[in-house]
C-alpha cells in the first residue's frame, strides 16, 4: 500500500501560516522546529497535513482509548501514531505527521494482519494520550522522585513537555481565552480555559505530568522552579504563530499542588471603538461628549472581567490624534498603543499607582489614564489633577455608576472635591453574544456547532450604565446624599438608563439572552 504525500502543498500551507519562505534548507520534519520555537502552531501543521493527505481530523479531542497489546511503546512514540479503535480486520490509528505512513501501514499488515486507516491529530494529544494508555513515565516520577532544581530544569526541556506547554498556549489563543487555569487534584490535572467570561475545560493531561508542566511554566515566566510552599507571579513573553502574547502568571500553593493561572494579554490593541463594544448611539454620543471635554475625572467602574479597561482604551483611540500628550500608569499595560506614553506600575521598586501618578503630572501631559484608583493617595492626585487642567480617566470597583461616588467618599475624598472634578461615571458589564452562527440556523446551542461548541455563545457585548454630573447632582453630591437617591433622581430628571436596562434592549435586539443578562446583573 503506498501513501503520497504532497509535500508541495504541505510547504504551502506552513508558508502562508509563516507569512514567510520555508527556504531552501527545509525538509520534512523542520517544522516542528518552527513549533518548539513559537513561530509555528501545532494547528497550523495539523491544516497543512490535512491539506496535502485529504485525511480527516477530529473536531473534538480523541479519547481515551483501550490499550493495544502486542505493539511496543517505544515503537509508538518514535512514529507518533495511537490505536484508538479496531476490529479483526482494520485498525484505526491516530496519527500526528504523515511522513511514515506507508511504512505505519506495512507494519500492520505484516504484523498484525490489520488494514490501518488514518486520522490526524495534534501531536502534543497525541503525545498526552500514549502516555496515558501506555503508561510511559513523566514528570518527577521519570527521574525517580529527584526534585532538585536541577532536575526541574531538565524536564521542563523535554521536547514533548515543550510542545504540551506551547499547545496548550495555542489552542487557548484559537478559542479566545482570556485566561489559562492549571488545576491539579489529588488524582487528577485539568487545564481550563476562561472563554467569554465562564470556565470550562479544555483538557486534562496525565496526571503525572503535572510536575513537568508546572516547572515549564515557571521557567519560562522566571519564577523559582524549586518553590512550591510559597505564592509567586511571573511574567511570559511568547510569540505563537504570528501571535505576541503578554502572559501574567500566579501560582498559589494548594494541597494537591500549586494552582497555575495565567491572563493572556494581546501586545498590540486591535479594533478598539465603542461601536465594536456595543454601546449603543445615546450612551456613545453623551460619553464621547464628556471625553472632548478639556479637563475633569471620568470614572469606568464595576466588577473584575467587566471590560472596563477596553473602554478606556476605546476612549484612548478616540482621543489620540496627535495634537495632546496622552500618560498612562497601568498594572499591567494590557494594550501597546502608538503615540502615548504608558507606564507599567512596578510596586516591588516603589512605582506603583500613587508614585507614577505624581510623576506623570510634572511630564506636562493633557490626558492621563490612571489603571485603577485603589487608595486616598491616588484619588488625591487623580481629582487635583483633573481640578488644574487635565483629562483624567481612571476605573474603580464598584457595582454602578452612583456607587462611585459613595466610594470615593468612604476614602477619604470631600464631597466638594468629588462635586468640582467628577464629570462622568460609566458603570458596565460583560453579557455572552448569541453565537451568529446558531442564530442563523434557528437552533441555539447546537450541540454540533463548531463556532460556539455548542454553549450557543460567541464573544461578549457590553452593557452600560452612564451618569452624567450637572448642576444638581452636584448639589446632592456636596451635601452627602446617598447612592441611591443620587441614582433615582439621576433616572427621573437625566434619563439614566440602568445597566440592566441596556442588558434587556439588547435582549430584544437579539444580541444576548435574558439568562445572560440576570446571571451577569445578579452577580453583582
Amino acid at each position: 500500500m503506498s501513501f503520497k504525500i504532497d509535500t508541495a502543498t504541505i510547504r504551502l500551507e506552513l508558508e502562508k501560516a509563516l507569512g514567510s519562505p520555508l527556504g531552501e534548507t527545509w525538509r520534512p520534519g523542520d517544522e516542528w522546529g518552527l513549533v518548539a520555537d513559537g513561530k509555528l502552531t501545532e494547528q497550523d501543521t495539523l491544516k497543512a497535513y490535512v491539506a496535502a493527505t485529504g485525511l480527516e481530523s477530529p473536531e473534538d479531542e480523541i479519547g481515551r482509548p483501550e490499550r493495544f497489546d502486542g505493539v511496543p511503546t517505544e515503537y509508538l512514540a518514535e512514529t507518533l501514531q495511537l490505536p484508538i479503535s479496531w476490529d479483526d480486520a482494520t485498525v484505526t490509528l491516530a496519527v500526528a505527521q504523515p511522513w511514515q505512513l506507508g511504512a505505519i501501514a506495512l507494519h500492520w499488515r505484516a504484523g498484525h494482519d490489520r488494514k490501518a486507516r488514518f486520522v490526524l491529530v495534534r501531536r502534543s494529544q497525541l503525545e498526552r494520550r500514549l502516555a496515558e494508555v501506555y503508561q510511559q513515565r513523566g514528570g518527577l516520577d521519570a527521574l525517580g522522585g529527584d526534585d532538585s532544581e536541577q532536575s526541574l530544569r531538565d524536564i521542563a526541556k523535554e521536547a514533548p513537555i515543550v510542545r504540551l506547554v506551547n499547545d496548550i498556549f495555542a489552542r487557548a489563543l484559537e478559542s479566545g481565552a482570556s485566561d489559562i487555569h492549571i488545576e491539579p487534584s489529588e488524582t487528577e490535572l485539568k487545564v481550563r480555559f476562561r472563554i467569554d467570561g465562564v470556565l470550562s475545560t479544555a483538557f486534562e493531561p496525565p496526571h503525572a505530568q503535572y510536575s513537568a508542566i508546572a516547572s515549564r511554566l515557571k521557567l519560562i515566566g522566571g519564577l523559582n522552579i524549586s518553590e512550591r510552599r510559597l505564592p509567586q507571579d511571573g511574567r511570559i513573553q511568547l510569540t505563537i504563530g504570528r501571535e505576541d502574547l503578554d502572559v501574567r502568571m500566579s501560582t498559589l500553593p494548594a494541597i494537591h499542588g500549586e494552582s497555575i493561572v495565567m491572563r493572556l494579554l494581546r501586545k498590540n490593541a486591535g479594533d478598539y471603538s465603542f461601536t465594536s463594544i456595543g454601546m449603543d448611539e445615546s450612551t456613545r454620543g453623551t460619553f464621547e461628549d464628556l471625553i472632548q471635554r478639556p479637563h475633569g475625572l471620568i470614572l469606568v467602574v464595576g466588577p473584575t472581567g467587566s471590560g472596563k479597561t477596553t473602554t478606556l482604551y476605546c476612549a484612548l483611540m478616540k482621543l489620540n490624534t496627535g495634537l495632546d500628550k496622552i500618560i498612562t500608569v497601568e498594572d499591567p499595560v494590557e494594550y501597546q498603543v502608538p503615540g502615548i506614553t504608558q507606564v507599567q506600575v512596578k510596586s516591588s521598586i516603589g512605582l506603583t499607582f500613587s508614585s507614577g501618578l505624581r510623576s506623570i503630572v510634572r511630564q506636562d501631559p493633557d490626558i492621563i489614564l490612571v489603571g485603577e484608583i485603589r487608595d486616598r493617595e491616588t484619588a488625591d492626585i487623580c481629582i487635583n489633577a483633573a481640578l488644574t487642567g487635565h483629562l483624567v480617566l481612571s476605573t474603580l470597583h464598584t457595582n454602578d455608576s452612583a456607587g462611585a461616588i459613595s466610594r470615593l467618599q468612604d476614602m477619604g475624598v470631600e464631597p466638594f472635591l468629588i462635586a468640582s472634578a467628577l464629570t462622568g461615571v460609566m458603570s458596565q458589564r460583560l453579557v455572552r453574544r448569541v453565537c451568529p452562527i446558531c442564530r442563523s440556523s434557528g437552533l441555539i446551542g447546537d450541540l454540533r456547532c463548531r463556532s460556539c461548541s455548542g454553549t450557543g455563545y460567541k464573544g461578549r457585548v457590553g452593557i452600560y450604565e452612564l451618569l452624567v454630573i450637572d448642576d444638581a447632582i452636584r448639589s446632592l453630591i456636596t451635601r452627602r446624599e446617598s447612592a441611591s437617591i443620587i441614582a433615582k433622581h439621576a433616572q427621573a430628571h437625566n434619563g439614566l438608563k440602568l445597566v440592566r436596562e441596556d442588558g434587556l434592549a439588547k435582549v430584544t435586539s437579539g444580541l444576548t439572552t435574558l439568562e445572560e443578562v440576570e446571571r451577569v446583573c445578579c452577580e453583582s
